[in-house]
């Protein structure tokens, strides 16, 4: 099996053990358990928690003291173990503990994989921007499969989502062990700095003010990300309770509409590398902001029929570009501006302020937004309106970074990405 198949299966799988649930656990809370809102938030707040340290911890050990690939495999060993647990559990608090448990061994793995394929395609002699993107789109499409597979086997409102994704993983940490070695990188001398001892020299880049700004921004598009992971599901499905849309496709296979996003991330992660050498990083983020602007507004006016659908559709389609332009380029950026010596733990960075600070922020300031100002007596959701704020909070976020964040791009410097 070539380095390529073996690294694309490697992107498959890590993300079909993540979409089995994410986008439906909002379905089996709502619908199943009929669990508060303001606890989903606290519990989709999980990912966030454990985003703030544990990738930039995570790391530090694969550029200090373990092969990435070794410590990328046991995580998900400890990771299914987590998910096989929910079934069994019986309030929220419970589910939140449990949760929280399964994120700390999932959340480091998303950027450790990263790492693990920059390194190997190194020493293969591989272009990264060249060759990455096509095996990270791989990723995308386990995450859809994912979702169909736990839609059409029944599973989107029952807890065997649970047991797919465990399933899954626990063949992923088997087969991580099967990969190419990728050892330590950052051997440390005896008169180093104590930063540099402790692994921390990647925090060492919120010193530069570029850098610094462009984490900060990034903790706020992983808000936005996390607005739609969340509600995505849960407001297309609310359309049950409208007897002109009850029984509409969209309502009953609402997990495959919302694959639409991730089958229009399949396109633009392929995009990826013509936008980032003609347009520079600057000008790939606001079509991102812009891109997450469009795709609320699509949702406010969304419905299962008519050109209500076709807004949904269309939001979907532009949640590729939202996506990958944000989130693909942004590891590219850092991977392409950071010493090697601290790549693993400033691929840390990048996760810890986009699925960390920014989801944290995303899920517990969404959630009570919506049951403080949103929730209708009935309990139902004001849907329009929820969408349009997050839509104004899109656009007040590209207007910012427009401003802000000074950039001239340098097609040449693109080439630091490959050594």
């Amino acid at each position: 099996m070539s380095i390529k198949l073996r690294l694309t299966v490697l992107s498959f799988l890590q993300f079909f053990v993540w979409g089995a649930w994410l986008i439906t656990i909002a379905v089996y809370w709502f619908s199943n358990k009929q669990w508060g809102g303001a606890e989903f938030g606290a519990v989709f707040s999980t990912m966030g928690i454990a985003s703030i340290f544990m990738p930039a911890l995570v790391g530090i050990i694969a550029d200090r003291w373990v092969s990435a690939q070794k410590l990328y495999g046991v995580l998900h060993f400890l990771y299914a173990g987590s998910l096989l647990l929910m079934p069994s559990l019986v309030n929220p608090d419970q589910f939140f503990w449990v949760m929280l448990m399964a994120m700390l061994f999932y959340m480091p793995t998303i950027a450790l994989s990263n790492s693990i394929a920059y390194n190997v395609l190194k020493n293969s002699g591989n272009d990264i921007l060249k060759d990455f993107p096509p095996i990270r789109v791989w990723g995308t499409i386990g995450f859809i499969v994912a979702m169909w597979v736990t839609n059409y086997s029944g599973s989107k409102d029952t807890a065997d989502q649970f047991y797919i994704a465990a399933a899954v993983a626990f063949l992923l940490g088997l087969y991580a062990f099967t990969l190419p070695d990728c050892p330590p990188q950052n051997k440390i001398p005896k008169d180093a700095p104590l930063t540099e001892k402790l692994g921390l020299k990647a925090f060492s880049l919120f010193k530069d003010y570029k850098m610094a700004l462009f984490f900060f921004f990034s903790m706020f598009l992983g808000a936005a990300l996390q607005l739609t992971n969340m509600y995505g599901d849960t407001f297309l499905s609310d359309f049950a309770n409208d007897p002109l849309y009850a029984d509409s496709f969209v309502v009953k296979r609402s997990t495959i509409i919302m694959s639409i996003s991730q089958i229009s991330e399949t396109v633009f992660i392929l995009a990826i590398p013509f936008f980032l050498k003609r347009y520079g990083i600057k000008k790939v983020m606001l079509i991102s902001m812009f891109a997450w602007v469009l795709r609320f507004l699509l949702l406010s006016y969304g419905t299962p029929e008519g050109m209500g659908l076709v807004f949904i559709i269309a939001s979907c389609i532009v949640y590729g570009m939202a996506f990958d332009f944000f989130n693909i380029s942004g590891s590219l950026f850092v991977e392409g501006t950071t010493d090697y010596k601290i790549r693993s733990s400033a691929q840390g960075v990048f996760m810890m302020m986009t699925n960390g600070f920014g989801a944290v922020m995303g899920s517990l300031l969404s959630g009570w937004m919506i049951d403080a100002y949103f929730t209708l007596p009935s309990g139902g959701k004001m849907w329009h309106e929820i969408w349009l704020v997050f839509a104004l909070y899109a656009f007040i976020i590209a207007i910012a970074f427009w401003v802000l964040f000074k950039h001239k791009h340098n097609p040449e410097a693109l080439k630091t990405i490959t050594h």
